[in-house]
Parts: structure tokens; sequence; C-alpha cells
């Protein structure tokens, strides 16, 4: 009988350390943070231990994740009521800015509108083409020009389409810090801003 047929056998029959209880104060295996040997039992008791710790790891990430989401979704929340509060397309503008600005960090600010700013054709159909917004590296971005002589400043960005079943314009934010928006992270926030100022845009021009 080999160290498989030792596990088959103990899994098959659960009921065997019920039958010989005194077996599972004589065992003994290693620790197994370190060289002396400790009874069965104890050793249950650290593999324990060990789980729950990784628990408690797991469940203090979730609880900061979602602290986090709370508050990007308080932040999204503001900006909703002040594009609402917006008179026309300029108080729409000063107020998307400044909750970017302040709110969200974000120092540079890029709004395209088709309407009423002049931009490549080639540029509106790359933006008409995402479907949803993009984030990455701005070195090499063809629309890192959006930023004007703040795009030297400009490492990595964000760029939001604005429009669900039509492309009005494009909201590009950039960030100096080149980990700020990278191609993995999530865009629903991004999305949501989109929607918010694609709406608040469409309803005052």
């Amino acid at each position: 009988m080999n160290a498989n047929d030792v596990a088959q056998f103990l899994r098959s029959n659960p009921q065997f350390f019920d039958q010989h209880p005194q077996l599972l104060e004589t065992i003994v295996v290693p620790h197994p943070h370190g060289g002396r040997a400790i009874p069965l039992t104890e050793r249950q008791i650290v593999s324990l231990r060990e789980k729950v710790r990784v628990l408690e790891a797991q469940l203090g990430e979730f609880l900061r994740f979602g602290e986090d989401n709370d508050a990007i979704g308080e932040k999204v929340h503001r900006l909703a009521l002040a594009l609402m509060g917006a008179k026309d397309a300029a108080g729409v503008t000063q107020a998307l800015h400044f909750h970017l600005r302040e709110d969200f960090s974000v120092p540079h600010v890029a709004l395209k509108l088709w309407s009423s700013d002049e931009v490549p054709a080639e540029l509106r159909d790359k933006a008409e083409s995402m479907g949803a917004p993009q984030c990455g590296a701005a070195a090499g971005s063809p629309f890192i020009g959006c930023f004007g002589e703040a795009a030297d400043h400009v490492r990595s960005l964000a760029l939001i389409p604005l429009g669900q079943t039509r492309t009005i314009g494009l909201l590009a934010l950039g960030s100096e810090d080149p980990q700020r928006f990278f191609a993995e992270m999530g865009t629903l926030y991004l999305r949501r801003i989109g929607e918010l100022t694609a709406g608040a845009l469409s309803a005052r021009t």
C-alpha cells in the first residue's frame, strides 16, 4: 500500500477516525513553519488558522474595493447633479471641467464636439469606431493633440466617445502619471461619465 492508497482509503472512509479517535492524539506530522513534529489535530488547527487569515485578507480587500466604489459613485452623483443644473452648453462644459479636476483629480481635460470643434475626419472616425471608453499610454496616441499645449505633460489618457446611437464628440482625460489610465482598467464609471456628459450636451444644443 502506498501513500495514494492511504489517502484514497481515508477519503472513502470518513468515519475511520471516529472509530479510532486515539490515533488523532498519537499521529504526529511536521509543523508547517518549523521542523518540530506536532499532533495531527494541532496541524489541522494551524491549517484552519491559515485559511482564516487568507479569508480575512480577502474580506479586507473586498471592503476596500467597496469603499472605493462608493466614493467614486458619490463623485459621479455630484457630477450628474452639476450637469443637470447647468443652464446651457457652456455651463455643462464648465461643470464638467470643474468636477473632473477637483473631484476626480484629472489635471487635463479636453472636450471635442463635432458641432463646434474642428476635428480631423480621421480622428472622428476613430472615436466613432471605439464603441466604449479606451485607456492607455499617451505616447503614440493620435488623440494626444486634443490637449493642446499640455500634450507634452500627458503620460496616460482615457478616451470617452460621447453618444450612444450617434457619436457627437469625444471627452479626453489626461494624466501626468503613466499608470493613472492603463489598458486593462475598468471603464464602467468612465462610460457613465460619458453618458451623462452626452445627455447634458444633447439637451442644451
